[in-house]
């Protein structure tokens, strides 16, 4: 899915992200705490995503506040992680520069060692969020461009559902 977050000055940060789950908590995903997102999250804790199926000409979009995960969840997604993916979230400092690809296989290599054959943990840095959607859109494209949108708006425990013109 594509997420959206804001800088601090309210400039618009786009990337896409892998969604992990979503239940009645919303729409869950995984990254390091201190990735541009991530900083991004804590200073403004507010998200929208949107999914595209070009083919289907179809889109979902969501926005809401978004919360970090618990300790707990988070060590349970990342222990359902390949080895090397565990590997890599320690020896990553996501969206920090780095002078080489080589500096950042030898950071891998050295967690590889330091692991050994047991466990990697999950570094305290790294964790899930979810987004808890305030607004949903469903847009299914259609000829000449009369597109049909539906827009669902959640005030307190209910949703709204009204049409949106193309």
């Amino acid at each position: 899915m594509s997420l959206a977050t804001s800088t601090p000055d309210g400039r618009p940060s786009v990337r896409y992200v892998l969604l992990r789950g979503l239940d009645e908590r919303g729409l869950r995903f995984y990254t390091s705490y201190f990735s541009t997102k991530g900083k991004q999250l804590e200073r403004n804790p507010f998200a929208a995503v949107a999914f595209f199926w070009p083919r289907l000409e179809r889109q979902v979009r969501a926005e809401g506040a978004v919360h970090v995960l618990s300790e707990d969840e988070s060590d349970a997604y990342f222990a359902s992680r390949p080895r090397g993916h565990r590997l890599a979230a320690w020896a990553s400092e996501q969206s920090e520069p780095i002078a080489s690809r080589g500096l950042l296989e030898d950071r891998y290599a050295h967690f590889d060692e330091r692991f050994g054959g047991d466990e990697v943990p999950r570094p305290h840095s790294w964790g899930g969020y979810a987004i808890a959607p305030e607004r949903f859109e469903f847009w299914q494209g259609q000829a000449n461009r009369m597109h049909d949108r539906f827009e669902y708006l959640r005030q307190g425990g209910t949703w709204t559902m009204r049409r949106l013109q193309p």
